[in-house]
């Protein structure tokens, strides 16, 4: 049977929360980083994710997230590769600019390495700073941990290989730090140049020893072989993040972000679960989402852009539904 089915729109919940705000143009957000942050590529059906893959589900549409983040890249390579210099020249005045790196600044190669507590301290100096000098708002961020339960030697190296060559270590249940000084290096520079810090590397943390060492791995993409289809052989990856972490993590750092950046607290939202096309949502079919729902909890599930057919709703589900400005119900 089918239920009256809620509906918010994403305009009218705008007007009510922002009205104060009074503002004509939309809030930019650019994001520069590494794999634990960037966009990923959803093709049959992988299901890796970057955080800021998810972020823009935690703000609403008056705050526009661009992800410039790649895999592999440190705060060396993106320099050097060009990247930097395409997302500063389209910084304006307002505009903040989300940064984390530490991950591949570890790695031995020339390319990407380099030293906190000088160059890698001096590479965040030049994002804050560049960024200051077009107007934006720098936001530094520290590393997210790894999952890393087990002495390993090869922990930084593995992060390129997309698997946990340690895997036969025997893990304990306290997580063991493998960043060291680089994650401090945000830290002292945020605080040296008055930049508002998020401690990215402290919340996921917490996150990953609170669910201990079983229950962190459905954070990441960790994987037995033939439980998914776009890795039949499996996969042990402690670096990565799935669907459910990185929108976990993705929402825990929107609110650590709320109180770094107090003018965007009142952007910051929650959704149960979120239906997108991109692959930035929990699920892709409406229907779905439904399903999962609790029985007898009430539940918002966000939909993104897009023509989606109206869900049948069990009676005993209270589900409203949230629609971007790009999506609408279709006749069935």
């Amino acid at each position: 049977m089918k239920k009256l089915l809620k509906f918010i729109p994403v305009a009218v919940l705008c007007v009510l929360a922002f009205s104060a705000f009074n503002k004509d143009e939309k809030v930019k957000i650019f994001m520069i980083g590494d794999s634990t942050m960037a966009n990923k590529d959803i093709s049959g059906g992988k299901l890796e994710r970057g955080w800021g893959m998810m972020l823009k589900n935690f703000f609403t549409e008056d705050v526009v997230v661009d992800n410039h983040a790649v895999n592999g890249r440190s705060s060396k390579s993106f320099i050097t590769e060009g990247r930097w210099r395409k997302v500063l020249d389209q910084i304006k005045p307002g505009d903040y600019v989300f940064i984390q790196f530490g991950h591949n600044d570890e790695k031995k190669d020339t390319a990407r390495h380099t030293d906190p507590g000088s160059t890698f301290d001096d590479n965040l100096r030049r994002f804050v700073r560049e960024t200051r000098e077009r107007g934006g708002k720098p936001v530094l961020f520290n590393s997210v941990v790894r999952r890393s339960f087990a002495a390993s030697k090869t922990a930084v190296e593995d992060d390129d290989k997309r698997d946990n060559s340690s895997k036969n270590l025997v893990e304990g249940d306290v997580l063991i730090d493998t960043h060291g000084e680089y994650v401090v290096s945000p830290v002292k520079v945020a605080k040296e140049m008055g930049v508002p810090f998020v401690d990215a590397n402290k919340i996921t943390h917490d996150l990953e020893q609170e669910l201990g060492v079983e229950g962190s791995k459905k954070l990441h993409m960790w994987f037995k072989p033939g439980e998914v289809a776009s890795l039949p052989d499996g996969r042990q990856d402690n670096t990565h993040y799935n669907v459910y972490g990185a929108y976990r993590v993705a929402g825990l750092l929107a609110d650590a972000v709320a109180e770094a950046v107090p003018e965007l607290k009142a952007y910051v939202r929650h959704f149960d679960a979120v239906v997108a096309v991109d692959g930035s949502g929990t699920f892709f079919d409406v229907q779905k989402a439904v399903d999962e729902m609790p029985a007898g909890k009430p539940a918002t599930i966000l939909i993104g852009d897009g023509e989606w057919k109206k869900p049948s709703v069990a009676k005993d589900k209270d589900i409203t539904f949230v629609l971007r400005s790009g999506a609408k119900w279709v006749a069935e």
